[in-house]
């Protein structure tokens, strides 16, 4: 049996290891090809994590959400491109949903105005940056669902097929 660690300042990937209860050693066991030494390397940052180990720690460690974690704060082109996304409850994930769509609904009339023409003009950009944060908002609402769902199938808390 492993000790326990005292570090205080402890990175996603060994916090997601300790709340799966894992060992080192029998997370390890899980990844078979990611070496209990190298996962102590990505822990205490003395080496970066490659996408295929964060893959392994993800479904080891039933936490599909560091695939997010890592793409978002690590990967130098998921930095740019993807947006982190926060681990709600599905209540909250479903109230900010309709609340977004609810604003949008009400400026859905005047992005039909801007766009039909195929021109946005400088008088129209203002109202079309806001309709576009909106966009904005309902895509990284609609990720932090589709995590929840992943998530919650890791756990054992869904039926992947029954979603199919």
């Amino acid at each position: 049996m492993g000790r326990k660690s005292i570090r205080e300042n402890k990175n996603e990937y060994q916090l997601s290891r300790e709340a799966a209860g894992l060992t080192r050693a029998e997370a390890a066991e899980l990844m078979e090809y990611v070496s209990e030494s190298r996962i102590e390397k990505i822990e205490s940052e003395k080496s970066e994590p490659h996408p295929d180990e964060i893959m392994a720690m993800a479904q080891a460690y039933k936490k599909p959400s560091l695939c997010n974690y890592y793409c978002s704060t690590q990967c130098p082109l998921g930095q740019e491109r993807i947006a982190h996304v926060e681990i709600k409850d599905l209540s909250q994930i479903t109230l900010e949903m309709l609340a977004t769509l609810n604003n949008l609904n009400k400026e859905k009339d005047r992005l039909i105005e801007i766009t039909a023409d195929g021109v946005i003009s400088n008088d129209e950009m203002e109202d079309f940056s806001r309709i576009k944060h909106q966009l904005s908002q309902i895509a990284r609402t609609a990720d932090s669902l589709q995590l929840w769902i992943e998530n919650t199938i890791a756990a054992g808390g869904l039926d992947a097929e029954a979603l199919k």
